[in-house]
């Protein structure tokens, strides 16, 4: 799906559907996550009008998932709990920081790791998607998850345009890419190895 290199393990369905409220908490934080990243990636270059109101937009639709979310976990009798440790964002983003900027900057590295986490969640949630359709009990959360697939896949896309805007060169952002989704398929294959429960990205 889209730039990434290696699938999600069929296993990973198997501990989701054994566990939704887990997999609905870790996704709960993970738009909380999201919507930081995009606030924060955008007061590091107020002078970019357009990259930031791009990023405004995100970051209020990120929010308004985390309330969906929340609201779903609040009607299961489910609180919140702590932020879990994000391994594969941190991998992510230190793959991305080892990896020579001689071809693009930072701000490039933070909305190409931005458009991966996308990417995964988006195939994530189209996993979901599929494996809930086989449940009646659960239309409500397939067509919830239906929705924020196509949220994410657009997501994707506008954090890889985003880049080539601010590059203005869509070869060096492609590329660039291809070497971070690499990174990102071995760094999914070892969680998947190490994994007991379901999370949205690990």
């Amino acid at each position: 799906m889209f730039c990434l290199r290696v699938p999600t393990d069929p296993a990973w369905v198997a501990l989701a559907m054994r566990d939704v409220d887990a997999v609905l908490r870790d996704h709960a934080h993970c738009e909380m996550k999201a919507a930081s990243n995009a606030l924060s990636l955008a007061a590091r270059h107020p002078k970019n009008v357009a990259l930031v109101r791009a990023l405004a937009e995100i970051a209020r639709e990120e929010i308004e998932h985390f309330q969906r979310v929340l609201a779903i976990l609040e009607a299961r009798g489910i609180d919140l709990g702590a932020p879990p440790v994000d391994e594969y964002a941190a991998e992510l983003r230190k793959a991305a920081s080892s990896l020579p900027r001689d071809e693009v900057g930072a701000v490039i590295d933070r909305l190409l790791v931005a458009a991966l986490i996308e990417a995964r969640s988006c195939e994530r949630f189209k996993l979901l998607v599929d494996a809930l359709a086989e449940d009646p009990a659960r239309a409500e959360l397939h067509a919830f998850y239906k929705e924020l697939f196509a949220a994410e896949a657009r997501h994707y896309r506008t954090f890889v345009d985003l880049a080539i805007a601010t590059c203005s060169d869509e070869a060096r952002v492609t590329a660039r890419l291809a070497k971070l989704a690499e990174r990102e398929g071995a760094i999914v294959a070892a969680l998947a190895r190490a994994a007991d429960r379901a999370t949205v990205h690990g």
